[in-house]
């Protein structure tokens, strides 16, 4: 039985590797790799990629200032060791820099993010870690409402620009599914497949929970938690807020290529929304489904194949790195920052 565990343990973090790493290799074989350094140093103009750092950082700070607004009403449950005088307080700062670890853990092991930033506050702060993945539960299904929200209006809009590309270029959705290849149409498929093997051990996983010591009842009153949220004007700004700074994060990133920068913000929204969707696919950060997605979307509004390719190389690469930077930094800021202990209930 352990060994049937550690193989399936194994199998969870090597397969999400294995299923990006196959789409990439399929997506850029063949491709010559030297071109690349002449479109880093001679195409693109980094000062856009730059300015689009802030935003993503923004999208992760306002994850933590959000996290914080659900945490309060449970950090008033919580209970000092009586030799200890420290008041009880989750602190922003420490939700902040676990939102940036959670993302960067994530690289390693697709998902595994939410528990990283719950044990965190609890090391930290002396949050449950049942009551702290309640209010992980809770972001999850307000962010899935927004996305849904926003992905089918941007969707309808489309429909028209769809119809105008389609009619211009006198290309039509046969000939376009005509022209998808063997391999295409596969990748497309492992793709589905993964998504539903994911729901499958999201499902399965919630035993997990059980073997970090944690209650139905601990998840239920985080789940609860946004009942208790005082400023709630600030919570949905934040809610919307981070959606809006991810989207300016990707945006801002196709003015740095001649073949991006007129596309237009209609071909944005609309890409961002089908990457969204592509990402649920677990591979490390997005890896391969990202790829596909973007370098798909970009084809159909008149990029060539080989600039998709390197756009979507070259824009995920530098954003990975940024996860990882911050990662670094919460990891180094946390090593100076003081632990509460308090008692957790």
């Amino acid at each position: 039985m352990e060994t049937k565990s550690i193989l399936a343990n194994v199998l969870k973090v090597v397969l999400p590797f294995v299923l990006g790493g196959a789409i990439l290799w399929w997506m850029y074989r063949g491709e010559d790799f030297s071109t690349i350094n002449r479109v880093l140093t001679e195409e693109m103009n980094w000062t856009w990629m730059l300015l689009s750092f802030p935003f993503g950082i923004l999208a992760q700070m306002f994850r933590g200032w959000r996290w914080k607004q659900t945490l309060d009403p449970i950090s008033k449950n919580l209970i000092p060791h009586s030799t200890s005088h420290i008041p009880l307080k989750i602190r922003s700062s420490v939700c902040i820099h676990a939102v940036f670890i959670s993302y960067a853990a994530s690289l390693i092991i697709p998902r595994i993010g939410e528990f990283t930033r719950c044990g965190i506050l609890k090391r930290y702060d002396g949050c449950s870690f049942s009551k702290a993945l309640g209010t992980v539960v809770t972001e999850r299904a307000v962010d899935s409402l927004i996305v849904m929200s926003y992905s089918g209006i941007i969707l309808l809009l489309a429909m028209s620009t769809f119809g105008t590309f389609f009619q211009k270029t006198g290309t039509s959705l046969d000939r376009i599914l005509s022209g998808f290849s063997i391999t295409g149409w596969l990748v497309t498929a492992i793709c589905t497949v993964a998504v539903l093997i994911l729901l499958h051990f999201l499902l399965k996983n919630f035993s997990i929970y059980n073997k970090v010591k944690m209650t139905l009842s601990g998840i239920w009153e985080g789940v609860l938690s946004l009942r208790g949220v005082q400023n709630l004007p600030l919570y949905l700004f934040f809610s919307v807020g981070i959606w809006v700074m991810y989207f300016l994060h990707y945006y801002l990133t196709f003015f740095c290529f001649d073949f991006t920068a007129n596309l237009g913000l209609g071909c944005a929204l609309v890409s961002f929304v089908v990457a969204n969707f592509a990402v649920i696919v677990p591979t490390p950060n997005g890896a391969g489904p990202w790829h596909f997605a973007i370098k798909t979307m970009l084809i159909l509004y008149g990029v060539a194949d080989e600039q998709a390719l390197w756009f979507v190389l070259i824009v995920h690469t530098v954003q990975t790195l940024l996860v990882i930077a911050l990662g670094i930094y919460a990891w180094a800021a946390l090593l100076f920052t003081k632990r509460l202990n308090p008692k957790t209930i």
